[in-house]
């Protein structure tokens, strides 16, 4: 029964498959281009957040400054009463 099939090494190569995918370095090259400009999109969106991050923090806190006021300005009514 061994005989009658082909080994994987007869079907797919004992090369790896290499030679089959091998486009001269181009592969590299492209390869690199699109992580640069991978970086290039992660940076920017990165500089974004961090806009959107300290524009959030910064309005979290004035409103819990206003919240806390006006909590104590109803306490302060109440017990001046």
């Amino acid at each position: 029964m061994s005989s009658e099939a082909p080994s994987w090494a007869d079907q797919w190569g004992t090369s790896g498959g290499v030679d089959h995918y091998d486009n001269g370095g181009k592969h590299e090259s492209s390869k690199g281009k699109k992580m640069a400009n991978v970086k290039a999109a992660a940076s920017a969106g990165l500089g974004k957040a961090k806009v959107a991050a300290t524009v959030g923090a910064q309005k979290v806190k004035s409103g819990t400054s206003v919240g806390i006021s006006w909590v104590k300005n109803q306490y302060q009514k109440r017990t001046s009463k």
